[in-house]
């Protein structure tokens, strides 16, 4: 397991940088002539940097948007509107042979450690095919030992190049998956909730795995989960999402132990103890209401309608994701604090 990240590493430079992404789905009716009649707001407005060296992890509901986020982030979903440079490049804007070597340095890694991998092909061709459509990051020759190389680095036999998916376990499938990401050498890897498929022990050997490459390569990664407790051991910085927006963005340390916005306090007091005995139904926050639609959010702050803050203001204005008196970093609320003690909401 490694050392907690330094304040020089979070501080560093910037390799990754969204500025107001937005992804809307347009909503349409008609069957021959068909007319849009409204959209689902996946992404409305999200902006962040990725420092090199380091883990942004991101957090939120189901449905909050974080896996449109990724897919955006790739390329594999066209953006609204918004801009996104990855070492100054336009990320958004690039196209045929610019957009692919672009990738080349940015990977991703999927969720379910089997839909995503060919169950046709065998392990050396699904972690070889980068190879194939970047020939010179492998030379003439060399790509089966390349191959092999890289099942080594992620723990499995070298040997089992030529068998398929179906024949590794969860673990092993998404060590292939990790594999074939860091095959070009990037520099950036989304991690789009990589463990919530796997076993817990197994969850705790990938994290450890990805940490390990992390310090051996240089990696920068954005990594998005559910659980609050994985993003808190892998994350240098943590983001919370709700309905499409970031709410609140700081370090683990802000974000766990300071946390100011209302849904990441109850977000972090819904997190179940271990320990019977050190439970505390007091320090709950039981949210009313359901998560309001995307295609029909709430005017002003969007978490309003669930909010025990809630006042006139937040109706009329959206609050931006600002530094606020309570604790210096961002977060999107007009009456952000730090929660008193359980039982005190």
């Amino acid at each position: 397991m490694t050392a907690p990240a330094s304040p020089a590493k979070v501080r560093g430079e910037t390799i990754l940088a969204v500025d107001d992404l937005v992804k809307h789905f347009p909503i349409t009716r008609g069957v021959l002539l068909q007319r849009q009649v409204g959209a689902v707001r996946a992404v409305d407005g999200v902006s962040f940097a990725l420092h090199r060296g380091e883990t942004l992890g991101i957090v939120g509901e189901s449905g909050c948007g974080k896996s449109t986020l990724a897919r955006l982030l790739m390329r594999l979903e066209t953006p609204t509107s918004g801009r996104a440079t990855l070492e100054g490049r336009d990320l958004l804007s690039a196209s045929g042979g610019e957009l692919r070597r672009l990738r080349r340095n940015m990977q991703m890694v999927m969720q379910d450690p089997y839909t995503s991998l060919n169950p046709r092909m065998t392990v050396g061709d699904i972690i070889g095919e980068p190879f194939d459509i970047h020939p010179d990051a492998a030379p003439k020759g060399s790509k089966r030992g390349r191959v092999q190389e890289l099942l080594d680095v992620v723990g499995l036999n070298p040997e089992h190049v030529n068998r398929y998916p179906h024949q590794f376990s969860g673990g092993q499938r998404q060590r292939i998956g990790i594999a074939r990401a860091l095959a070009l050498r990037p520099e950036v890897i989304v991690c789009d909730e990589p463990v919530s498929a796997l076993d817990v022990s197994i969850q705790a050997q990938v994290i450890n795995l990805l940490e390990q490459l992390q310090d051996e390569f240089g990696l920068s990664y954005v990594f998005i989960a559910h659980d609050l407790s994985v993003v808190r051991h892998i994350s240098d910085r943590v983001a919370v999402m709700y309905l499409g927006r970031i709410v609140e963005i700081g370090t683990e340390e802000e974000i766990y132990e300071r946390a100011t916005h209302p849904y990441t306090q109850a977000l972090l007091s819904a997190v179940p103890v271990p320990d019977p005995d050190a439970r505390d139904d007091a320090g709950i926050i039981r949210l009313t209401g359901d998560v309001p639609s995307p295609a029909d959010p709430p005017s002003g702050c969007h978490f309003r309608t669930r909010c025990w803050k809630a006042e006139d203001i937040c109706a009329r204005e959206d609050p931006p994701t600002v530094p606020r008196p309570a604790d210096p970093h961002p977060s999107a609320c007009h009456f952000a604090a730090l929660r008193d003690p359980p039982g005190g909401v």
